[in-house]
């Protein structure tokens, strides 16, 4: 049974999508340690989150696919984000002073945060935000109902989040990607020559050219100095594709660096 390890504790919401993935999960305290367990091969799969639809990109993941390890994005799962006001039992709304969690999380339910007069703090994960609040009831956690269920704490408060629409993506890495499905998604990242003008525009007009959707084009500091991005596209089409094969090739003309992230089924 291959090892899946995902960004820890148990409780998170990752840890939540990574049941989708199988039984035999082991967690790990931050994203680079889960990436790093791929690559020295002590998992087969590791799960970690990429975005979320409200507070958008998980840079560490981006960064760390970037320029640390050579893995492939092998899946995607897209979950909603329900988050919830997490106390120790007999706890009132009038006891809470201060609120822990993940900074994602508390981004996602600032609004709620600032009507309640509540000061947030934040945690490595909604998960160690719960268990840190055990036996105080003016300290409440943001976090999912799982959370709330493994330290014996109850939900007070459903579903805070500010928008309804909350969902994380998360990627499966791995040391290979999937297999052609006929409904698959691509991602790469490139940088273009800084002494190009409408160099960007000239590979955008690559996927144009080919009739190819992009589902996402994200820009990130190279870490090389100001002005100085990375770009990271998602786009349909699997890489052994003709016409990826084609596009890929052009952007390699047109860029002085481009990696593959990988080509997997698109999340339905």
């Amino acid at each position: 049974m291959p090892v899946i390890s995902f960004l820890g504790p148990k409780g998170t919401f990752t840890h939540e999508a990574a049941n989708k993935m199988g039984d035999n999960l082991v967690p790990y305290c931050n994203i680079p340690a889960v990436l790093e367990s791929v690559d020295t091969g002590e998992a087969s799969y590791g799960v970690v989150p990429i975005e979320n639809s409200i507070e958008g990109p998980v840079g560490i993941t981006l960064d760390s696919l970037a320029h640390k390890f050579d893995l492939k994005i092998f899946k995607e799962i897209v979950i909603p984000i329900n988050q919830n006001l997490i106390v120790n039992p007999g706890t009132t709304m009038d006891d809470i002073k201060d609120v822990y969690s993940h900074s994602q999380a508390i981004a996602q339910c600032r609004e709620f945060i600032l009507e309640n007069n509540i000061q947030p703090h934040y945690a490595v994960s909604t998960a160690n935000a719960a268990k840190s609040i055990i036996g105080d009831k003016s300290k409440a956690a943001i976090g999912n109902s799982k959370a709330a269920e493994l330290y014996g704490l109850e939900i007070i408060k459903p579903n805070i989040q500010d928008t309804d629409n909350n969902e994380t993506r998360f990627v499966v890495v791995s040391k290979d990607d999937h297999k052609q499905t006929g409904n698959d998604k691509t991602s790469i990242i490139f940088s273009i020559y800084e002494d190009k003008p409408g160099g960007l525009y000239e590979i955008l007009g690559i996927f144009q050219k080919n009739n190819i959707n992009l589902t996402k084009i994200e820009s990130r500091p190279s870490k090389k100095g100001l002005g100085k991005y990375l770009f990271f596209v998602d786009f349909n089409g699997h890489r052994d594709d003709e016409t990826v094969k084609n596009i890929i090739s052009g952007i390699e003309d047109n860029t002085y660096f481009l990696k593959v992230l990988g080509s997997y089924p698109e999340f339905k």
